[in-house]
């Protein structure tokens, strides 16, 4: 005889599998939405993508039956049961910029071979889609809930989760337990604190032989930079040195002609190529900005500019790790420091970089945070913005980590540890929140890269996962999830 939770799981089975075709309608409608953070306008925090993308996913979910809410254009929600107690499921819709590099529209999503194209089809627009309809999938089998259901669509992950605090300052209730489908499976229960800095130094004379005209670089900071390139002043008679993935080229005057006659200056265009990766695997990819750098460093610059160049070339250059800083620390849960140097602009009067670096679960922002700072300024670079997600260490002991992975081993038959990441997730931004799912074991990891995806299968399985993880969470009784070591907040 079939059990009562065994029946729950096959209706809610075929609810899914009913809806597939609904479900690529509602993610095609949120990726065509670009949802890069631009200039703020009233009720709209993050710009006009952000806003309009979390307008459709609210006007989606109220199409399904969902009860919704939009926290002042912060972030919205999407709400189903009742009582006291809140489960949440925490995503966001926000997206990193296209870069280049795409063979689909970046934007107009594509479906072949089994897979969706676009940007944010695996990070988080497909896994938030997955969400909505785990929770119809739940109410349509008429699985009983002691607990509210809250789908929460954030606006602002990308770039600092101001969002988040909004909603946490602003009266947004704290769940009991919940999940964010923004990492991988089986489940993440350590990341390691993050640290987002912006250093300029000001060039106050110019000096040398070459000079800066303008620099420019990357697309953000978790980002590695694929590009780079400097347009600079030389001599007309200056031999400029060949290097690998450098190309250099001279921007001639509109006739197309120029003098040869000998202390002449001419303009020139430098870029470098590199590797994009994502900010917490660094060593994956190849820094252009740095490589852009360690060339300008071999040629005869001078005053400020040549001071910050040098240094710039050195310390980072292309290195990933905390060795420039005196910081390389390790830790056997969640590896090593890593070190991204992801924007670079400039110009005639300043230059300024953006860095993304991040430290063990088992250390704090204390043992490199301040070596790295002292290394800037002692540049003469001063700091102008500064952001520090603290680490998240959740035991495997604890009551919603021991839920989530008997979800994930019983549908999956997978029963690999719980894990630590260098990526961060949205879990650090509310309480009882861990990370698990959407990307499984062995798949390719294709968030923020050109040509982004989501298997429509693994969209399938996702929901089917979330499903069986929002009744597991929110049908039973169960422990508030803030059992974490000190997380620095």
């Amino acid at each position: 005889m079939m059990s009562g939770k065994q029946e729950q799981h096959d209706r809610m089975k075929q609810m899914i599998d009913a809806s597939q075709e609904a479900m690529c309608g509602a993610l095609k409608r949120l990726v065509r939405i670009r949802s890069v953070e631009g200039a703020p306008e009233p009720g709209k925090p993050y710009g006009e993508g952000p806003a309009a993308c979390l307008e459709e996913a609210l006007r989606i979910a109220s199409e399904l039956g969902f009860s919704t809410y939009n926290m002042d254009g912060q972030c919205g929600y999407a709400e189903m049961g009742e009582g006291d107690g809140m489960v949440a499921v925490l995503g966001h819709l926000d997206v990193v910029p296209e870069a280049d590099g795409w063979s689909h529209p970046a934007y107009d999503p594509v479906v072949r071979d089994g897979r969706m194209y676009g940007r944010g089809t695996i990070d988080d627009k497909g896994p938030v889609v997955s969400a909505l309809y785990a929770m119809k999938a739940v109410r349509d089998a008429g699985i009983p809930l002691t607990r509210r259901v809250r789908l929460i669509f954030g606006c602002n992950e990308e770039t600092g989760a101001a969002d988040m605090k909004y909603y946490l300052a602003h009266g947004g209730e704290i769940p009991e337990a919940g999940f964010t489908p923004d990492g991988e499976y089986p489940l993440i229960n350590g990341e390691k604190g993050i640290i987002n800095e912006v250093y300029e130094k000001p060039l106050r004379g110019a000096g040398g032989e070459v000079r800066l005209l303008s620099l420019r670089g990357g697309v953000a900071g978790n980002v590695v930079p694929d590009h780079a390139e400097a347009l600079i002043e030389v001599p007309g008679d200056l031999e400029l040195p060949e290097a690998e993935k450098i190309t250099v080229r001279e921007i001639l005057p509109e006739d197309g002609t120029r003098s040869e006659l000998t202390g002449d200056r001419r303009t020139v265009r430098v870029e470098a190529a590199g590797r994009s990766a994502h900010g917490s695997t660094p060593e994956k990819g190849e820094n252009a900005i740095g490589r852009l750098f360690r060339y300008l460093d071999r040629l005869p610059f001078g005053g400020d500019a040549g001071e910050a160049i040098h240094f710039l070339a050195g310390k980072p250059g292309m290195e990933t790790g905390g060795q420039a800083f005196g910081c390389p620390l390790k830790d056997s849960v969640s590896g090593r420091f890593t070190f991204n140097l992801g924007v670079a602009e400039g110009g005639r009067d300043h230059i300024r970089v953006r860095l993304n670096y991040r430290y063990p679960v088992t250390f704090t922002e204390q043992d490199c945070g301040p070596a790295v700072r002292r290394t800037f300024e002692n540049a003469g670079f001063h700091c102008t913005y500064s952001l520090h997600k603290p680490k998240l260490y959740v035991p495997e002991s604890a009551p919603l980590v021991r839920t989530l992975l008997a979800v994930y081993r019983e549908a999956t038959g997978d029963l690999s540890a719980p894990k630590s990441i260098g990526g961060g997730t949205y879990a650090k931004a509310i309480p009882n929140i861990v990370a698990f799912g959407p990307i499984f074991p062995g798949d390719p990891v294709v968030e923020h890269l050109p040509d982004e995806y989501i298997r429509l299968d693994r969209l399938v399985q996702n929901t089917e996962i979330y499903a069986a993880a929002i009744a597991a969470l929110a049908a039973a009784p169960a422990k508030r999830a803030d059992d974490r070591e000190d997380n620095d907040r």
